[in-house]
Protein backbone atom coordinates (compact mmCIF):
# COMPACT_ATOMS: atom_id res chain seq x y z
CA UNK A 1 0.00 0.00 0.00
CA UNK A 2 1.06 3.54 -0.46
CA UNK A 3 3.00 5.51 2.44
CA UNK A 4 0.18 8.20 2.44
CA UNK A 5 0.61 10.80 5.14
CA UNK A 6 -2.74 10.96 7.33
CA UNK A 7 -3.12 15.19 7.77
CA UNK A 8 -5.55 17.98 7.54
CA UNK A 9 -4.33 19.15 4.41
CA UNK A 10 -6.72 16.09 3.10
CA UNK A 11 -9.87 17.38 4.85
CA UNK A 12 -9.16 21.36 3.76
CA UNK A 13 -8.24 19.96 0.13
CA UNK A 14 -11.59 18.42 0.15
CA UNK A 15 -13.79 20.98 1.23
CA UNK A 16 -12.32 23.30 -0.69
CA UNK A 17 -12.93 21.17 -4.46
CA UNK A 18 -15.76 19.83 -3.43
CA UNK A 19 -18.10 21.72 -1.50
CA UNK A 20 -16.96 25.30 -2.61
CA UNK A 21 -20.50 26.57 -2.02
CA UNK A 22 -21.87 25.15 1.17
CA UNK A 23 -22.32 27.76 3.76
CA UNK A 24 -20.41 28.90 7.33
CA UNK A 25 -22.56 30.90 9.32
CA UNK A 26 -21.60 33.21 12.48
CA UNK A 27 -23.45 34.99 14.65
CA UNK A 28 -22.44 38.52 15.58
CA UNK A 29 -24.06 40.86 18.12
CA UNK A 30 -25.49 42.77 15.32
CA UNK A 31 -26.79 39.96 12.94
CA UNK A 32 -24.64 36.89 10.95
CA UNK A 33 -21.43 36.73 9.06
CA UNK A 34 -22.26 34.62 6.11
CA UNK A 35 -18.73 32.36 3.93
CA UNK A 36 -18.75 29.66 1.59
CA UNK A 37 -16.11 26.77 2.02
CA UNK A 38 -14.34 28.14 -1.23
CA UNK A 39 -14.05 31.79 0.46
CA UNK A 40 -13.20 30.23 3.63
CA UNK A 41 -10.50 28.32 1.85
CA UNK A 42 -8.62 31.05 -0.05
CA UNK A 43 -8.73 33.20 3.67
CA UNK A 44 -6.80 30.38 5.00
CA UNK A 45 -4.23 30.48 2.71
CA UNK A 46 -3.61 34.28 2.92
CA UNK A 47 -3.58 33.46 6.58
CA UNK A 48 -0.69 31.52 6.21
CA UNK A 49 1.18 33.41 4.31
CA UNK A 50 0.30 36.71 6.86
CA UNK A 51 1.55 34.23 9.19
CA UNK A 52 4.45 33.19 7.40
CA UNK A 53 5.48 36.74 6.79
CA UNK A 54 5.64 37.54 10.63
CA UNK A 55 8.28 34.81 11.07
CA UNK A 56 5.75 31.64 11.69
CA UNK A 57 7.48 28.33 10.72
CA UNK A 58 7.20 24.44 10.81
CA UNK A 59 7.01 24.04 14.68
CA UNK A 60 5.72 26.56 16.12
CA UNK A 61 2.57 27.92 17.92
CA UNK A 62 -0.21 30.15 17.26
CA UNK A 63 -2.31 30.55 20.12
CA UNK A 64 -6.18 31.45 19.97
CA UNK A 65 -8.06 33.46 22.69
CA UNK A 66 -11.51 33.20 20.43
CA UNK A 67 -15.40 32.87 21.05
CA UNK A 68 -16.78 29.95 18.58
CA UNK A 69 -16.83 31.71 14.70
CA UNK A 70 -15.43 31.02 11.11
CA UNK A 71 -12.08 33.16 11.57
CA UNK A 72 -11.28 30.80 14.68
CA UNK A 73 -11.46 28.18 12.41
CA UNK A 74 -9.18 29.92 9.73
CA UNK A 75 -6.47 29.45 12.29
CA UNK A 76 -7.13 25.88 13.27
CA UNK A 77 -6.47 25.11 9.41
CA UNK A 78 -3.94 27.82 8.52
CA UNK A 79 -1.04 27.18 11.55
CA UNK A 80 -2.02 23.52 10.60
CA UNK A 81 -1.36 23.24 7.15
CA UNK A 82 2.08 25.54 6.99
CA UNK A 83 3.83 22.83 9.40
CA UNK A 84 3.01 25.10 12.77
CA UNK A 85 -0.03 24.02 15.24
CA UNK A 86 -2.35 26.33 16.58
CA UNK A 87 -3.05 26.45 20.66
CA UNK A 88 -6.80 27.10 22.04
CA UNK A 89 -6.61 29.05 25.18
CA UNK A 90 -9.47 28.54 27.69
CA UNK A 91 -11.16 32.04 28.00
CA UNK A 92 -12.55 30.84 30.80
CA UNK A 93 -8.99 30.85 32.58
CA UNK A 94 -7.55 33.23 35.27
CA UNK A 95 -4.76 34.73 34.38
CA UNK A 96 -2.13 33.32 35.64
CA UNK A 97 -3.03 30.09 34.25
CA UNK A 98 -3.13 31.31 31.24
CA UNK A 99 0.40 32.70 31.33
CA UNK A 100 1.60 29.55 32.33
CA UNK A 101 -0.13 27.73 29.62
CA UNK A 102 1.22 30.51 26.69
CA UNK A 103 4.83 30.17 28.14
CA UNK A 104 4.71 26.31 28.52
CA UNK A 105 3.38 25.95 25.07
CA UNK A 106 5.99 28.99 23.98
CA UNK A 107 3.42 30.42 21.53
CA UNK A 108 5.15 32.90 19.06
CA UNK A 109 1.62 34.65 17.62
CA UNK A 110 -1.83 35.29 20.10
CA UNK A 111 -5.04 36.04 18.13
CA UNK A 112 -7.79 37.07 20.04
CA UNK A 113 -11.42 38.80 19.86
CA UNK A 114 -11.79 42.48 20.24
CA UNK A 115 -14.59 41.40 22.47
CA UNK A 116 -11.89 39.18 25.06
CA UNK A 117 -9.24 42.14 24.93
CA UNK A 118 -10.51 42.84 28.65
CA UNK A 119 -9.40 39.53 30.02
CA UNK A 120 -6.89 39.26 27.76
CA UNK A 121 -4.75 42.95 28.23
CA UNK A 122 -3.30 42.17 31.67
CA UNK A 123 -1.78 39.29 30.82
CA UNK A 124 0.10 40.18 27.83
CA UNK A 125 3.16 41.46 29.65
CA UNK A 126 3.67 37.80 31.39
CA UNK A 127 3.94 36.40 27.77
CA UNK A 128 7.46 35.50 27.89
CA UNK A 129 7.68 34.17 23.99
CA UNK A 130 4.59 35.98 22.34
CA UNK A 131 6.13 38.06 19.42
CA UNK A 132 3.03 39.51 17.59
CA UNK A 133 -0.78 39.99 18.80
CA UNK A 134 -3.64 39.49 15.64
CA UNK A 135 -7.07 41.45 16.89
CA UNK A 136 -9.99 40.61 15.74
CA UNK A 137 -12.39 43.60 14.60
CA UNK A 138 -15.33 44.10 17.31
CA UNK A 139 -18.97 44.08 16.11
CA UNK A 140 -18.76 47.79 15.75
CA UNK A 141 -15.80 47.06 13.22
CA UNK A 142 -12.96 48.44 15.89
CA UNK A 143 -10.04 46.88 17.25
CA UNK A 144 -8.68 47.98 20.50
CA UNK A 145 -5.30 48.68 21.24
CA UNK A 146 -3.74 46.54 24.13
CA UNK A 147 -0.72 48.36 24.37
CA UNK A 148 1.26 45.43 23.42
CA UNK A 149 4.00 46.85 20.70
CA UNK A 150 3.47 44.43 17.73
CA UNK A 151 -0.60 44.12 17.33
CA UNK A 152 -2.03 44.07 14.12
CA UNK A 153 -5.19 43.77 13.21
CA UNK A 154 -6.39 40.40 11.79
CA UNK A 155 -8.51 41.81 8.84
CA UNK A 156 -6.01 43.59 7.70
CA UNK A 157 -3.08 40.95 7.91
CA UNK A 158 -5.66 38.39 5.78
CA UNK A 159 -6.35 41.11 3.14
CA UNK A 160 -2.93 42.40 2.55
CA UNK A 161 -1.31 39.04 2.79
CA UNK A 162 -0.58 36.73 -0.28
CA UNK A 163 -2.31 33.23 -0.11
CA UNK A 164 0.22 30.48 0.49
CA UNK A 165 0.06 28.34 -2.78
CA UNK A 166 2.71 25.45 -1.70
CA UNK A 167 1.92 23.87 1.10
CA UNK A 168 4.52 21.77 2.79
CA UNK A 169 4.94 17.94 2.83
CA UNK A 170 3.99 17.31 6.57
CA UNK A 171 4.48 14.26 8.89
CA UNK A 172 1.58 12.51 10.07
CA UNK A 173 3.10 12.07 13.41
CA UNK A 174 4.26 16.15 14.28
CA UNK A 175 1.92 18.37 16.11
CA UNK A 176 -1.32 19.93 14.37
CA UNK A 177 -2.72 21.42 17.35
CA UNK A 178 -2.46 21.39 21.43
CA UNK A 179 -5.14 21.74 24.16
CA UNK A 180 -4.67 21.93 27.74
CA UNK A 181 -6.63 20.32 30.49
CA UNK A 182 -8.50 21.83 32.76
CA UNK A 183 -6.95 21.11 35.78
CA UNK A 184 -8.91 21.23 39.47
CA UNK A 185 -5.06 20.83 40.96
CA UNK A 186 -1.98 22.06 40.25
CA UNK A 187 -1.09 23.64 36.46
CA UNK A 188 -3.24 22.20 33.39
CA UNK A 189 -1.76 20.09 31.51
CA UNK A 190 -0.82 20.06 27.61
CA UNK A 191 -1.85 17.42 25.40
CA UNK A 192 -0.80 17.97 21.35
CA UNK A 193 -2.88 16.43 18.88
CA UNK A 194 -1.07 14.63 15.56
CA UNK A 195 -2.31 15.17 12.19
CA UNK A 196 -2.74 11.50 12.35
CA UNK A 197 -4.79 11.57 15.63
CA UNK A 198 -7.27 14.48 14.21
CA UNK A 199 -7.26 12.65 10.86
CA UNK A 200 -8.70 9.09 12.54
CA UNK A 201 -10.64 11.21 15.16
CA UNK A 202 -12.59 13.20 12.15
CA UNK A 203 -13.23 9.70 10.37
CA UNK A 204 -14.84 8.28 13.46
CA UNK A 205 -17.06 11.45 13.91
CA UNK A 206 -19.12 10.54 10.13
CA UNK A 207 -19.56 7.22 11.23
CA UNK A 208 -23.32 6.39 11.81
CA UNK A 209 -22.90 4.64 14.88
CA UNK A 210 -21.29 7.79 16.28
CA UNK A 211 -22.23 11.17 15.23
CA UNK A 212 -23.27 10.72 11.83
CA UNK A 213 -22.25 13.75 10.59
CA UNK A 214 -22.74 14.03 6.47
CA UNK A 215 -22.83 16.84 3.80
CA UNK A 216 -26.56 16.78 4.42
CA UNK A 217 -26.30 18.56 7.94
CA UNK A 218 -25.63 21.58 9.01
CA UNK A 219 -23.62 21.15 12.23
CA UNK A 220 -23.62 23.86 15.18
CA UNK A 221 -21.21 23.28 17.84
CA UNK A 222 -22.20 24.72 21.19
CA UNK A 223 -18.67 23.12 23.01
CA UNK A 224 -16.40 25.87 22.60
CA UNK A 225 -13.61 25.25 19.75
CA UNK A 226 -11.22 26.06 22.53
CA UNK A 227 -12.71 22.93 24.40
CA UNK A 228 -10.93 20.02 22.62
CA UNK A 229 -11.46 21.35 19.58
CA UNK A 230 -14.93 21.57 19.84
CA UNK A 231 -15.24 17.84 20.49
CA UNK A 232 -13.67 17.41 17.00
CA UNK A 233 -16.88 18.73 15.29
CA UNK A 234 -15.79 21.59 13.08
CA UNK A 235 -12.81 19.36 11.72
CA UNK A 236 -15.39 16.57 10.87
CA UNK A 237 -17.87 18.98 9.24
CA UNK A 238 -15.53 20.22 7.15
CA UNK A 239 -14.70 16.97 5.61
CA UNK A 240 -17.47 15.73 4.69
CA UNK A 241 -18.61 19.17 3.24
CA UNK A 242 -21.79 20.21 6.30
CA UNK A 243 -22.75 23.83 6.78
CA UNK A 244 -21.12 24.75 10.25
CA UNK A 245 -23.09 27.47 12.35
CA UNK A 246 -21.53 29.36 15.24
CA UNK A 247 -22.48 31.30 18.25
CA UNK A 248 -20.05 33.85 18.15
CA UNK A 249 -19.38 36.32 21.08
CA UNK A 250 -21.34 35.60 24.40
CA UNK A 251 -24.01 33.68 23.11
CA UNK A 252 -26.89 32.83 25.78
CA UNK A 253 -29.37 29.77 25.05
CA UNK A 254 -31.94 31.74 23.16
CA UNK A 255 -29.21 32.76 20.63
CA UNK A 256 -28.42 28.99 20.19
CA UNK A 257 -32.45 28.11 19.75
CA UNK A 258 -32.76 31.13 17.41
CA UNK A 259 -29.72 29.81 15.21
CA UNK A 260 -30.59 26.45 15.74
CA UNK A 261 -34.65 27.48 14.24
CA UNK A 262 -33.14 30.36 11.65
CA UNK A 263 -30.45 28.72 10.22
CA UNK A 264 -31.53 24.74 9.15
CA UNK A 265 -29.05 23.23 11.99
CA UNK A 266 -29.57 19.72 12.10
CA UNK A 267 -27.10 18.25 14.72
CA UNK A 268 -25.93 20.15 17.53
CA UNK A 269 -23.06 18.99 20.42
CA UNK A 270 -23.13 20.66 23.78
CA UNK A 271 -22.99 20.02 27.56
CA UNK A 272 -25.76 19.32 29.55
CA UNK A 273 -25.89 22.47 31.46
CA UNK A 274 -26.37 24.48 27.96
CA UNK A 275 -29.14 21.83 27.03
CA UNK A 276 -30.50 21.76 30.51
CA UNK A 277 -31.02 25.88 29.31
CA UNK A 278 -32.61 25.40 25.61
CA UNK A 279 -34.83 22.93 27.15
CA UNK A 280 -36.18 25.64 29.88
CA UNK A 281 -36.59 28.31 27.30
CA UNK A 282 -38.61 25.61 24.89
CA UNK A 283 -40.85 25.19 27.91
CA UNK A 284 -41.82 28.68 28.09
CA UNK A 285 -42.52 29.49 24.24
CA UNK A 286 -43.93 26.68 23.46
CA UNK A 287 -41.88 26.66 20.36
CA UNK A 288 -40.70 23.44 18.73
CA UNK A 289 -36.21 22.40 17.79
CA UNK A 290 -37.01 23.36 13.91
CA UNK A 291 -35.48 21.13 12.00
CA UNK A 292 -32.98 19.94 14.56
CA UNK A 293 -32.34 15.93 13.98
CA UNK A 294 -29.58 14.87 17.08
CA UNK A 295 -28.28 15.97 20.13
CA UNK A 296 -25.20 15.01 20.93
CA UNK A 297 -24.43 15.32 24.59
CA UNK A 298 -20.91 15.34 26.63
CA UNK A 299 -18.61 16.61 29.32
CA UNK A 300 -20.82 15.14 32.07
CA UNK A 301 -23.36 12.61 32.32
CA UNK A 302 -26.77 13.64 31.09
CA UNK A 303 -29.99 13.12 33.16
CA UNK A 304 -32.47 10.67 31.99
CA UNK A 305 -35.37 12.95 32.29
CA UNK A 306 -33.83 15.43 29.90
CA UNK A 307 -33.00 12.79 27.65
CA UNK A 308 -36.49 11.50 27.33
CA UNK A 309 -37.87 15.14 27.76
CA UNK A 310 -35.69 15.84 24.34
CA UNK A 311 -36.85 12.54 22.75
CA UNK A 312 -40.49 11.95 23.59
CA UNK A 313 -41.56 15.73 24.15
CA UNK A 314 -39.34 17.34 21.03
CA UNK A 315 -38.65 14.29 18.92
CA UNK A 316 -35.04 14.87 18.70
CA UNK A 317 -32.36 11.95 18.79
CA UNK A 318 -30.26 12.32 21.67
CA UNK A 319 -27.31 10.74 21.70
CA UNK A 320 -25.09 10.98 25.08
CA UNK A 321 -21.29 11.04 24.06
CA UNK A 322 -18.29 10.61 26.41
CA UNK A 323 -14.29 11.18 26.32
CA UNK A 324 -11.19 13.75 27.76
CA UNK A 325 -8.80 15.95 26.37
CA UNK A 326 -6.59 13.10 25.86
CA UNK A 327 -8.78 11.65 23.53
CA UNK A 328 -8.71 14.10 20.86
CA UNK A 329 -11.11 13.85 22.62
CA UNK A 330 -14.07 11.65 21.84
CA UNK A 331 -14.19 8.07 22.71
CA UNK A 332 -18.00 6.61 23.62
CA UNK A 333 -21.00 7.40 21.76
CA UNK A 334 -24.48 5.69 23.44
CA UNK A 335 -26.81 4.64 20.52
CA UNK A 336 -28.92 1.76 20.45
CA UNK A 337 -28.02 -1.92 18.76
CA UNK A 338 -30.26 -3.17 16.72
CA UNK A 339 -33.09 -4.87 18.61
CA UNK A 340 -32.75 -2.46 21.52
CA UNK A 341 -35.89 -0.48 20.06
CA UNK A 342 -37.96 -3.37 21.18
CA UNK A 343 -36.70 -3.39 24.82
CA UNK A 344 -39.26 -1.48 27.58
CA UNK A 345 -39.07 2.08 27.96
CA UNK A 346 -36.87 2.30 31.14
CA UNK A 347 -34.14 -0.56 29.82
CA UNK A 348 -33.95 1.90 26.21
CA UNK A 349 -33.10 4.87 28.23
CA UNK A 350 -31.04 3.00 30.73
CA UNK A 351 -28.88 2.46 27.87
CA UNK A 352 -28.82 5.92 26.52
CA UNK A 353 -28.10 7.68 29.72
CA UNK A 354 -24.86 5.41 29.50
CA UNK A 355 -21.83 6.40 28.20
CA UNK A 356 -22.18 3.81 25.48
CA UNK A 357 -20.22 1.64 22.96
CA UNK A 358 -16.22 2.40 22.47
CA UNK A 359 -15.69 3.81 19.06
CA UNK A 360 -13.99 1.93 16.36
CA UNK A 361 -10.14 1.82 16.24
CA UNK A 362 -9.88 1.78 20.58
CA UNK A 363 -9.10 -0.49 22.87
CA UNK A 364 -10.61 -0.34 26.44
CA UNK A 365 -10.08 -1.94 29.89
CA UNK A 366 -12.11 -1.72 33.41
CA UNK A 367 -9.96 -2.58 35.98
CA UNK A 368 -9.62 -3.16 39.52
CA UNK A 369 -7.38 -2.24 42.26
CA UNK A 370 -5.01 -5.05 41.37
CA UNK A 371 -5.15 -4.08 37.44
CA UNK A 372 -7.34 -7.34 37.01
CA UNK A 373 -10.44 -6.74 34.34
CA UNK A 374 -13.45 -6.60 35.94
CA UNK A 375 -16.44 -8.48 34.58
CA UNK A 376 -18.56 -6.88 32.34
CA UNK A 377 -21.96 -7.76 34.67
CA UNK A 378 -22.55 -3.76 34.65
CA UNK A 379 -22.18 -4.17 38.36
CA UNK A 380 -18.30 -4.77 39.03
CA UNK A 381 -16.51 -1.28 39.21
CA UNK A 382 -12.99 -0.17 38.03
CA UNK A 383 -11.04 2.18 36.73
CA UNK A 384 -11.24 2.99 32.97
CA UNK A 385 -8.15 2.61 30.69
CA UNK A 386 -7.85 3.46 26.80
CA UNK A 387 -5.42 3.25 24.15
CA UNK A 388 -5.27 3.45 20.67
CA UNK A 389 -4.07 5.87 17.75
CA UNK A 390 -6.44 8.93 19.19
CA UNK A 391 -5.24 8.47 22.76
CA UNK A 392 -2.51 10.61 24.10
CA UNK A 393 0.70 8.91 24.89
CA UNK A 394 1.85 12.08 27.17
CA UNK A 395 1.39 15.46 28.43
CA UNK A 396 3.75 17.95 26.93
CA UNK A 397 6.65 18.34 28.56
CA UNK A 398 5.31 17.15 31.90
CA UNK A 399 6.90 15.08 34.33
CA UNK A 400 2.94 14.43 35.40
CA UNK A 401 3.27 12.33 32.36
CA UNK A 402 4.37 9.29 34.20
CA UNK A 403 1.27 9.09 36.68
CA UNK A 404 -1.08 8.49 34.12
CA UNK A 405 0.53 6.95 31.00
CA UNK A 406 1.26 3.42 32.39
CA UNK A 407 2.66 0.72 29.91
CA UNK A 408 1.16 2.03 26.82
CA UNK A 409 -2.58 2.96 28.85
CA UNK A 410 -4.13 5.98 29.81
CA UNK A 411 -5.27 6.02 32.67
CA UNK A 412 -8.45 7.94 32.87
CA UNK A 413 -9.48 8.25 36.38
CA UNK A 414 -12.77 7.82 36.30
CA UNK A 415 -14.84 4.52 37.96
CA UNK A 416 -16.92 2.42 35.47
CA UNK A 417 -19.06 -0.92 34.52
CA UNK A 418 -19.46 -2.16 31.47
CA UNK A 419 -22.45 -4.20 30.88
CA UNK A 420 -23.11 -7.65 28.81
CA UNK A 421 -23.85 -5.61 26.11
CA UNK A 422 -20.38 -3.57 26.11
CA UNK A 423 -22.18 -0.15 27.33
CA UNK A 424 -19.99 1.58 29.62
CA UNK A 425 -21.45 3.63 31.97
CA UNK A 426 -19.12 5.89 34.08
CA UNK A 427 -20.12 5.99 38.12
CA UNK A 428 -17.93 8.69 38.81
CA UNK A 429 -14.59 10.45 38.97
CA UNK A 430 -12.18 8.62 41.60
CA UNK A 431 -12.27 11.83 43.27
CA UNK A 432 -15.79 12.47 43.55
CA UNK A 433 -16.66 9.03 44.43
CA UNK A 434 -18.62 9.37 48.30
CA UNK A 435 -16.99 6.58 50.23
CA UNK A 436 -19.66 6.05 53.18
CA UNK A 437 -18.93 3.75 55.52
CA UNK A 438 -16.45 1.70 53.42
CA UNK A 439 -19.17 1.44 50.38
CA UNK A 440 -18.87 3.83 47.77
CA UNK A 441 -21.36 6.32 46.67
CA UNK A 442 -21.82 7.72 42.91
CA UNK A 443 -22.44 11.26 42.77
CA UNK A 444 -23.17 11.30 39.23
CA UNK A 445 -25.78 8.64 39.81
CA UNK A 446 -27.49 11.11 42.78
CA UNK A 447 -27.18 14.08 40.35
CA UNK A 448 -28.84 12.72 37.33
CA UNK A 449 -31.58 11.35 39.27
CA UNK A 450 -32.46 14.45 41.77
CA UNK A 451 -32.68 16.62 38.53
CA UNK A 452 -35.25 14.66 37.51
CA UNK A 453 -37.67 16.21 39.89
CA UNK A 454 -39.63 18.46 37.49
CA UNK A 455 -38.96 21.94 40.18
CA UNK A 456 -35.72 21.22 40.29
CA UNK A 457 -32.94 22.96 37.75
CA UNK A 458 -29.41 21.34 38.94
CA UNK A 459 -28.42 19.02 41.19
CA UNK A 460 -24.48 18.73 42.30
CA UNK A 461 -23.87 16.14 45.01
CA UNK A 462 -20.88 15.91 46.90
CA UNK A 463 -19.10 14.23 49.76
CA UNK A 464 -19.04 15.84 53.16
CA UNK A 465 -16.95 14.78 56.09
CA UNK A 466 -19.02 12.48 58.65
CA UNK A 467 -17.78 11.16 61.70
CA UNK A 468 -19.49 7.40 62.37
CA UNK A 469 -19.69 6.50 58.38
CA UNK A 470 -16.45 8.81 57.39
CA UNK A 471 -18.28 10.74 54.33
CA UNK A 472 -22.25 11.57 53.45
CA UNK A 473 -23.40 12.85 50.22
CA UNK A 474 -24.45 16.26 50.37
CA UNK A 475 -26.48 17.58 47.78
CA UNK A 476 -26.69 20.94 46.44
CA UNK A 477 -29.78 22.35 44.43
CA UNK A 478 -30.92 24.81 42.21
CA UNK A 479 -34.79 25.23 42.32
CA UNK A 480 -36.55 26.02 39.35
CA UNK A 481 -37.98 29.80 39.15
CA UNK A 482 -40.86 29.59 41.47
CA UNK A 483 -40.02 26.74 42.87
CA UNK A 484 -39.84 26.47 46.27
CA UNK A 485 -39.73 22.55 46.62
CA UNK A 486 -37.99 21.77 50.14
CA UNK A 487 -35.63 19.22 51.02
CA UNK A 488 -37.67 16.33 52.03
CA UNK A 489 -39.88 16.28 48.81
CA UNK A 490 -36.07 16.07 47.13
CA UNK A 491 -34.76 13.29 49.31
CA UNK A 492 -38.05 11.41 48.96
CA UNK A 493 -38.22 11.76 44.86
CA UNK A 494 -34.82 9.56 44.53
CA UNK A 495 -35.68 7.22 47.28
CA UNK A 496 -36.76 4.33 45.61
CA UNK A 497 -33.74 4.58 43.38
CA UNK A 498 -31.38 3.76 45.50
CA UNK A 499 -30.47 1.98 48.48
CA UNK A 500 -31.98 4.13 51.77
CA UNK A 501 -27.90 4.59 52.60
CA UNK A 502 -27.19 6.39 49.56
CA UNK A 503 -29.57 8.91 50.20
CA UNK A 504 -28.35 12.26 51.18
CA UNK A 505 -29.52 13.93 55.05
CA UNK A 506 -28.84 16.89 54.11
CA UNK A 507 -29.84 19.74 50.98
CA UNK A 508 -28.22 22.92 50.68
CA UNK A 509 -30.51 25.02 48.20
CA UNK A 510 -28.74 27.64 46.20
CA UNK A 511 -28.87 30.44 43.34
CA UNK A 512 -26.06 29.05 41.44
CA UNK A 513 -23.37 25.73 41.07
CA UNK A 514 -20.50 27.26 40.23
CA UNK A 515 -18.95 25.98 36.89
CA UNK A 516 -15.72 24.90 35.67
CA UNK A 517 -13.88 26.48 33.07
CA UNK A 518 -15.30 23.60 30.54
CA UNK A 519 -18.52 23.94 31.80
CA UNK A 520 -19.09 21.18 34.68
CA UNK A 521 -20.11 21.25 37.99
CA UNK A 522 -17.03 22.26 39.87
CA UNK A 523 -17.25 20.33 42.76
CA UNK A 524 -14.08 21.77 43.87
CA UNK A 525 -15.72 24.74 44.90
CA UNK A 526 -18.76 23.14 46.46
CA UNK A 527 -16.43 21.04 48.66
CA UNK A 528 -14.70 24.60 49.54
CA UNK A 529 -17.98 26.34 50.18
CA UNK A 530 -19.41 23.40 52.74
CA UNK A 531 -17.20 21.54 53.81
CA UNK A 532 -15.54 23.42 56.29
CA UNK A 533 -19.00 24.59 57.53
CA UNK A 534 -20.07 20.76 57.88
CA UNK A 535 -16.90 19.44 59.16
CA UNK A 536 -17.69 20.04 62.82
CA UNK A 537 -21.43 19.18 63.01
CA UNK A 538 -22.64 15.69 64.62
CA UNK A 539 -22.36 12.78 62.61
CA UNK A 540 -25.38 11.39 60.07
CA UNK A 541 -28.48 9.40 61.66
CA UNK A 542 -28.38 5.95 61.29
CA UNK A 543 -28.66 4.32 57.77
Amino acid sequence: MMDYPLTVRTIYQRAQALFPGRQLVTRLPGGVRRTTYGEWAERVARLAGGLRDLGVGPGDRVATFCWNHDRHLEVYFAAALMGASYHTLNIRLGGDQLAYIVNHAKDKVLVCDAELAPAIGPVLPGLDTVEHVLVLDGDDGQRPDLGFGAEHGYEDLVERSAPMTAWPELDERQTAGICYTSATTGNPKGVAYSHRALYLHSLVVGLVDTAAISERDVLLPIVPMFHVNAWGMPFAATWFGAGQVYGGPAPTPADYLRLIRDEGVTVSAGVPTVWLGILQLLESDGGDLGPLQRIICGGSAAPVSMIRAYEERHGVEFVHAYGMTEATPVTHFSRLKSGMDDLPVEARYGYKAKQGLLVPGLEQRVVDADGDEVPADGKSMGELRLRGPSIASEYLDDPRSAQTFVDGWYHTGDVATVDQAGYLHVVDRTKDLVKSGGEWISSVELENALMGHPEVAQAAVIAVPDERWGERPLAVVVRKPGSEVGEAEVVASVAGKFPKWWLPERVEFVDEIPMTATGKFSKRLLRERFVSRLHEEEGSDER
